[in-house]
């Protein structure tokens, strides 16, 4: 399946991308460099699809098809945030492969949240020197209109860099070219080595889509850290597998109280929780038979379910970890059915026990809703593959 794709940059520029592959298959983005558009990608993108991959060839602004934004937009700001737009309305999260300039754009981009944006990272070339006579000498090299360079500020770019590394938490590759490989120049090599799972190689023209061993080095890659088989859980073995697999269905975060036989609010972290029935008003909760507040809540006659919102995620933090007292900060009170209720939650439900069920390592806390408030001005705080997230509106 081969189409096109018109997406929003940033400040609603339209930028346009080439779809080709099945619509299901893992999904990577080709970011071209600076000067080039997304016909560079021919070669090596017909070979990810053929190895089974969707690929999606990206046109920067003012490169190719994408549109030349009337405000003159073109630091790296920009393209950066056009990335990210990208990303965020792609509907998965692709392994995102960049040339030169575009490898500076990717890293910007991925600085802040890069496992909710994307799976991988490969970057080819990436420059060692980042001002405005290096890039205008590459679109030069490619007699390609270059007029978007004259507005180009290359300030803060190898700051960003630097800083950038220890956050882009996905597996990397990084392919360099002759003496230049990525491990051996400057600035760049000091970016190399603060990543948290990066791979290096050096190969001759790693600019160059059309270059055989290119091709096979990034399949490579790709069938290695990021396979198209998605991993199975059978009974009896790899309970990581099964703990990851269960991490793909999206929850909500709740922090469950009661207040102890000694007078004591205890309270930890769940998101094990749902809704059980609307008459008579039913909801549980799932709880570990290791918590250190399992025994109060087995025997506790009423309790409460805080919801929590996006600003409360240092709060499931506190009720998660091992502190004594989660509740020193006079972040909350007793709610009228005697269980203590979080201030600016996006919810609280407050319940008596109706029914406790042993189930493996947990226990089921079934709850008859006695009074149930809400915000609803406020945002959910998410949990996703064993990260918080947030909602996001494309």
């Amino acid at each position: 399946m081969t189409g096109k794709l018109v997406l929003t940059g940033f400040g609603g520029v339209r930028l346009e991308a080439s779809v080709t592959g099945r619509e299901h298959d893992p999904a990577v983005l080709l970011i071209h460099g600076a000067g080039q558009s997304r016909m560079m990608w021919t070669n090596i993108a017909q070979a990810l699809v053929a190895a089974g991959r969707r690929v999606i060839s990206l046109d920067l602004r003012g490169h190719g098809q994408s549109e030349w934004p009337v405000d003159g937009r073109y630091d790296y700001l920009a393209f950066v945030e056009d990335l990210r737009a990208v990303l965020a309305q792609l509907g998965t999260r692709p392994v995102v492969v960049a040339s030169a300039f575009g490898s500076l754009v990717a890293v910007g981009a991925l600085a802040k949240d890069a496992s909710t944006l994307a799976a991988g990272l490969v970057m080819l070339d990436l420059p060692t020197a980042f001002d405005a006579a290096t890039l205008m000498q590459a679109a030069d090299d490619t007699a390609w209109d270059s007029r978007w360079l004259e507005s180009f500020n290359p300030e803060g770019v190898s700051e960003r860099l630097a800083a950038a590394a220890p956050a882009i938490a996905v597996p990397v590759l990084l392919v360099g070219s002759g003496p230049q490989a990525p491990e051996n120049s400057g600035t760049v090599a000091e970016f190399v080595h603060h990543l948290p799972d990066a791979e290096f190689a050096n190969i001759e023209n790693a600019d160059q889509s059309g270059d055989g061993a290119l091709n096979a080095l990034v399949l490579d890659f790709l069938e290695r850290r990021l396979p198209r088989d998605a991993p199975e859980f059978r009974s009896g073995s790899d309970a990581r597998t099964l703990r990851d697999a269960m991490g793909c269905f999206a929850t909500g975060v709740t922090i469950v109280t009661t207040i102890a036989a000694d007078g004591a609010p205890l309270g930890l972290t769940a998101n094990s929780f749902t809704s059980v029935s609307l008459d008579p008003p039913l909801l549980l909760v799932c709880i570990a038979n290791s918590s250190s507040s399992a025994a109060a809540m087995q025997v506790a006659d009423r309790f409460a379910v805080n919801v929590l919102q996006i600003g409360q995620q240092p709060v499931s933090n506190r009720f998660a970890s091992k502190l004594e007292d989660r509740f020193a900060p006079k972040d909350w009170i007793v709610g009228e059915f005697g269980a203590p209720v979080l201030d600016g939650s996006l919810c609280a439900f407050e319940c008596e026990r109706h029914s406790i069920t042993d189930a493996g390592d947990h226990f089921i806390l079934v709850g008859k809703v006695l009074k149930a408030s809400f915000e609803a001005r406020r945002d959910p705080l998410l949990y996703f593959r064993g990260k918080y997230r947030r909602l996001h509106f494309a």
